[in-house]
Parts: C-alpha cells; structure tokens; sequence
C-alpha cells in the first residue's frame, strides 16, 4: 500500500527501531482523531506505526468484526510485539467506551488467545488501578485455578496478573491467590531482574504488599 503525503510524514518520524512510545503520544496528540490515517499506517504492519494508528483510530469504527481483525493482524508479528500491541488496544480504545468495554468482557472463553489474554488483563488492571474490586473475585479465581496451568502462554500471564492483583486488594481471598500459585508453581523458576517484582504469585504478593507497608 503506497502512503499519502501526510501519512508518510508521519510514518518517517517513527519508523526508526529507536522510537519511543512518548513520541508516538505526543504525535496523537497533535494528530488527535484521524481513521483513515490510522488505517493506512496500520497497513504498514510495523509495530509503531500500528501503536500509533491505534491512538489516532475512531472509535466509532471499532466494531467487533474490527476489532476481530486488528487482533488477528496482531498474530502476525513477534510474541512480544503482538502482547504489546494488543494491551495498548486495550488500554487506550477498548476500555474507553461502552461499546468495547461489553465486547472486551465477554472474551473469556474466545477461541482467540489474545482476546482471552485482554479479557484476563482487563480484570486485573480493574484492581490494579484501585477500582473497587468486581464481584466476579470468587468465579475468576475458580477459573484460575482450573485453567491457567494450561492456557497459552500470552493467556497465563494476564491470569498471573489478575490473581496477584486479587491477592494484594481482595484480602479475603489472598490465602487462596497464594495457595494457587504454589500448586501450579508457574513462574517459581523464572529469575527475577533488579528492581522488578517476581511473577510467582505468593513472591509478587508478598512483596507487592511490603512495598506497600514501607508507604503507610
């Protein structure tokens, strides 16, 4: 797909290997709302043209056979690209609207793994952010249990995440986040850099928590 002028201006400001996610925000920002530039910068398939052209999309347009088909486009890159491409949509068009938000809740059991994978992450980022808790604790930790020990990788880790999270906000449930992540001892193994919070869950949680007693 050849580029218009104006597209190619902007996909020759971010097509180097050393663009930084805040150059992307600060060109939406001055982009603000732009669909059919989106479209043509997402035909790219590169990865930050497509972060870009996921800030700048009309959300109007995001329908679920849209949204079927960026997620889908998605697969095509590498795992981490595809992880990081996928919890930007995410996080920056899917929770923004009522529309998205009841097709980004109804992806637990999608045949599609980074849809299950959103819907997973989603849970999560609802406690990590300090939300009142859903009342759905009881049920996602059931699934948990029975099913994250044989989800996809990209799907475990947001299942991961969301029990951590439970752990840490849903107190009454924490003795269980904990009892989970011993039994299917997923992460136990997995070295933990500086600075940065282990993925094992009663690891994460207990330190996710002292973190937190030192700011009290």
């Amino acid at each position: 797909m050849t580029l218009s002028p104006k597209a190619q201006k902007i996909y020759s400001q971010i097509s180097a290997a050393d663009t930084k996610l805040g150059d992307l925000r600060t060109i939406a920002k001055e982009i603000k709302k732009d669909h059919t530039m989106a479209v043509e910068l997402w035909a790219t398939g590169k990865l930050y043209p497509r972060l870009l052209a996921i800030l700048i999309l009309d959300k109007k347009e995001l329908t679920a056979e849209v949204t079927d088909q960026l997620l889908a486009d998605m697969t095509k890159h590498p795992a981490a690209e595809s992880t990081q491409l996928a919890d930007w949509l995410m996080a920056n068009q899917l929770t923004k609207d009522k529309k998205t938000l009841a097709l980004l809740e109804s992806w637990e059991h999608h045949p599609s793994a980074l849809h299950r994978r959103l819907f997973w992450y989603h849970q999560g980022r609802l406690r990590w952010v300090g939300q009142q808790p859903p009342e759905n604790t009881k049920d996602l930790l059931a699934a948990i249990e029975e099913r994250m020990g044989t989800e996809a990788p990209e799907v475990q880790w947001a299942m991961n995440f969301t029990a951590g999270w439970i752990g840490i906000f849903d107190e009454p449930y924490r003795e269980k986040c904990i009892e989970i992540g011993k039994k299917l001892g997923l992460y136990k193994d997995k070295p933990v850099a500086r600075n940065c919070a282990p993925d094992y869950l009663p690891m994460f949680i207990e330190s996710e928590l002292e973190k937190r007693s030192r700011v009290k």
